[in-house]
């Protein structure tokens, strides 16, 4: 269709021009459509950023809004962010600022803020109210900007520049995600754990052709700001192979007691962006409307020192898991989130997997470090060319001296030197402008020290630069050293399914007829994670086939054979037993077992504070448990005493004791302690009769003044091969430092005595030691580090009292081998 259109310019003033209306619409809507998807909408895959937010984090380096300063009214970062980058109001802006400041919006937040900047259930108060500077990660998201490490784009009115990307030192889009709404396309990215996408990223640059599954290991899942229960794992798959999925969140919920024959549930996290309001508002439209009943009533108690904390009172005669499933189904204590990973990738939106996220990232990063070193090389030459300039001046500074004297003027004087001295004209005026205070003895002392620095410095980045392998290992560091500085544990805990809170028998019941009753086994990992593995019927035995190559945690504490309907036992360093079903346990192939995949111990049972899982154990046709401690009691408790109770007490420890290991033992069976002052006692578990469960036990090893038991085990009559792990080192030293010295001996070398006794030496201290810091018996052990990664342990062999072996990482803790 025909419009009409004035030209109003004052050449053609009142001439009509006929333009389609169809194709002034067609153009001017793609105009605005490649705007907002590429200028407002959509982030950039390699920092993670929006142009907003990307311009903010600039604009405040640019004004010196360190962490270390003081901070400023958020207002005046929002004026100089909209006068010189942005192109437009200052709302949004202060938006963008809001929640780059917010905790539960970011995983990792990279603005720092003072004042009201919000909650899940009210917004945030006016700029001029609030003040901002960056947070701590935010210098890794800037630094080594004026060093040409990326390319420089024109502000909107071509009087300021501005990065067209930022260095990124960590994956920020993986690690905090984003949400926003284009032109005819959306995205929406979940947060992750910065530790676990390091590890991920990290592993891809040694393994360019890792798969979706084996980077799962590292990045099992999202890991949202508030924590939760991701119920479900397919989605996430899904979304880390295609870049579209979903997963369901449930808040984090137990069934207390609130007083005399009154309970309540008590929710300490809610599921990703669901503030507790808006969980009261539907709670109370879903009573009024009839549709949930046996709740007396909602309080909220969050406070700023004990974090979310909703209380919903039960009321009398109703089951409180039955309620809390019915809330599950009408409020947001359950509910979803769609993953669509879109992002911009060389200016064009694609939407892109966890591998092709992190191999976007890794191309950023790789061409950042090279972009930095070859700037570097460049500014070390020149200064190793004015450098030995200056050195040849100062050799012969009285003829230098006479040639400038010489000189009619200054152009004249830096002819002469570079004709006299074979001189370059940068070295010549560089000596034209030396203080007299230079020609010192000493100041030539000091620049033949920056001399011969400055070339072995040319040197490394030649190196650098010419070795593909020697640039990603640095890449690989620097990632390393932003998850050191920047990362914090896992809060999200994932399921494969069902709640993670205690079950009425009914329920359990109805719930368990969907899953076959079969044998599996349960595995408590060295690092504290439990997992349930099927049994493989063509496997040694019956059981798991090992896996084909070793992974982060794949050293077991403990582990039971069990059915997946049936009970085992979980002993805690307090001295309790709690029994749980693995049904809900994260379930894993019995032939490809990845204890990264299992869930934490202390968080699937609610355990307080201090207080962790030290063993599996049986309970059904099971022989007498024993139980070791830190001030050396020892106590056997036999299956029948343990009741049908779900928690319940099996020692009484003394004050300031501790469990320190726990495993079934029967008449035919060793039981072992050892002591950190590396004394190692193994008597016959029939000398320990076995007693009820309110009982203290009996003594287990004489210790020594200032010694405690750091490791209590059981071997059996067939374990021929046992080995004796122990690591010694400083007492001194802070921990994980120091990794200390190790040894590895045969079980068979050390005598066995009464129990009661002190034992045998097991390992003779090196200059510097003075404690044992691990120990562990069994057979096929395992070292773990902090991290789950593995560490390499000595042969076996050596001497019962022989010194260890310096080792080359801290080791966390020992285990045996998945058989």
């Amino acid at each position: 269709m025909p419009a009409s259109r004035t030209d109003s310019s004052p050449a053609d003033h009142g001439r009509i021009e006929d333009v389609d209306v169809s194709s002034e619409m067609q153009t001017s809507f793609l105009e605005y459509a490649y705007s907002v998807i590429y200028s407002r909408a959509l982030p950039d895959a390699r920092d993670g950023l929006k142009p907003v937010q990307r311009r903010i984090l600039f604009q405040m380096a640019d004004m010196g809004l360190r962490p270390d300063r003081g901070h400023v009214k958020s207002a005046r970062v929002v004026g100089e962010v909209m006068g010189k980058l942005h192109p437009h109001g200052d709302a949004p802006i202060y938006d963008a600022l809001v929640r780059l400041a917010q905790p539960f919006s970011l995983r990792v937040p990279l603005v720092d803020g003072h004042g009201n900047f919000g909650s899940l259930d009210d917004g945030p108060a006016a700029p001029r109210y609030t003040e901002a500077r960056l947070a701590p990660p935010a210098l890794a998201l800037t630094e080594n900007l004026d060093e040409d490490v990326v390319d420089f784009i024109p502000n909107y009115d071509g009087q300021f520049q501005q990065p067209e990307v930022l260095p990124a030192a960590f994956p920020n889009l993986l690690v905090n995600g984003t949400t926003g709404i284009a032109v005819g396309m959306a995205t929406n990215m979940a947060p992750h754990n910065l530790i676990e996408v390091v590890g991920a990223a990290t592993h891809l640059l040694d393994n360019p052709e890792a798969t979706v599954e084996e980077l799962m290991e590292f990045v099992p899942g999202p890991d949202l700001p508030g924590g939760g229960i991701i119920v479900g794992l397919d989605g996430i798959k899904d979304a880390y192979t295609n870049g579209r999925g979903s997963f369901r969140t449930r808040a984090k919920v137990s069934i207390e007691s609130l007083g005399p024959r009154r309970t309540g549930l008590i929710v300490t996290e809610l599921p990703y962006l669901v503030g507790p309001e808006r969980v009261i508002e539907k709670i109370k439209d879903a009573v009024t409307a009839k549709k949930l009943q046996g709740i007396a009533d909602v309080n909220d108690l969050t406070d700023r020192h004990h974090g979310l904390r909703l209380v919903i009172g039960i009321k009398t005669g109703f089951d409180p898991q039955a309620v809390l499933d019915h809330l599950y189904r009408l409020t947001p204590l359950e509910d979803s989130f769609s993953i669509n990973n879109v992002a911009l990738v060389e200016g064009q939106p694609q939407t892109l997997g966890l591998r092709e996220l992190l191999r976007v990232y890794l191309d950023h990063r790789i061409s950042v470090v090279t972009r930095r070193s070859r700037y570097r090389l460049a500014r070390r030459q020149e200064r190793l060319h004015l450098v030995e300039g200056l050195l040849i001046a100062i050799l012969d500074i009285d003829e230098v001296i006479q040639v400038i004297r010489t000189s009619d003027d200054g152009e004249q004087a830096r002819q002469r030197l570079m004709s006299v001295f074979d001189l370059s004209e940068a070295q010549s005026e560089y000596i034209l402008e030396l203080r007299l205070r230079r020609l010192t003895k000493f100041s030539r002392i000091e620049l033949e020290a920056e001399r011969d620095n400055l070339k072995k410095e040319i040197a490394q980045l030649e190196e650098l630069l010419g070795s593909d392998v020697l640039l990603r290992a640095q890449v690989a560091q620097e990632l390393d050293a932003a998850a050191e500085a920047f990362g914090t544990p896992r809060r999200t805990l994932l399921l494969n399914g069902g709640p993670v809170q205690p079950r009425s028998r009914a329920a359990a019941a109805a719930a368990d007829l969907q899953i076959a009753d079969a044998p599996c086994r349960v595995f408590l990992s060295a690092t504290g994670r439990m997992v349930r593995a099927e049994l493989v019927a063509d496997a040694p035995g019956g059981g798991v086939v090992p896996p084909a190559r070793r992974s982060k945690h794949d050293a077991i504490r403990s582990s039971v054979d069990a059915t997946t309907r049936g009970d085992i036992g979980a002993v805690t360093s307090l001295g309790r037993l709690v029994r749980l079903s693995p049904v809900d346990l994260p379930s894993v192939p019995g032939n490809s077992v990845q204890l990264g995949a299992g869930t934490r111990a202390d968080q699937y049972l609610g355990l307080s504070g201090g207080e962790h899982v030290v063993a599996l154990v049986p309970l059904a046709d099971a022989p007498p448990i024993a139980v070791g401690t830190a001030q050396g009691v020892v106590k056997r408790v036999a299956a029948s005493e343990l009741g049908s109770k779900h928690d319940i007490e099996i020692i009484a420890l003394k004050d300031g004791d501790r469990v320190v290991g726990a495993a079934p033992a029967s008449d035919g069976a060793e039981l072992v302690f050892v002591a950190s002052d590396s004394q190692l006692l193994r008597f016959d578990a029939s000398s320990v009769r076995p007693q009820g469960r309110s009982a203290g036990g009996m003594a287990g090893i004489r210790l020594t003044d200032g010694a405690q038991v750091i490791a209590f085990d059981v071997v059996g009559p067939s374990e021929f091969d046992a080995v004796v792990v122990t690591i010694a080192g400083s007492t001194t030293a802070l921990p994980g430092t120091d990794a200390g010295s190790a040894k590895v001996s045969l079980f068979s070398e050390f005598p066995a005595k009464g129990r009661a006794t002190g034992g045998v030496r097991a390992h003779r201290f090196l200059r510097g030691e003075d404690a044992l810091t691990i120990a562990w018996v069994g057979t096929d052990p395992r070292a773990i580090g902090s991290d789950g990664a593995v560490r390499a342990l000595p042969a076996a062999g050596a001497k019962r009292d022989a010194s260890g072996t310096a080792l080359d990482g801290v080791v966390g803790a020992v285990g045996t081998g998945i058989r």
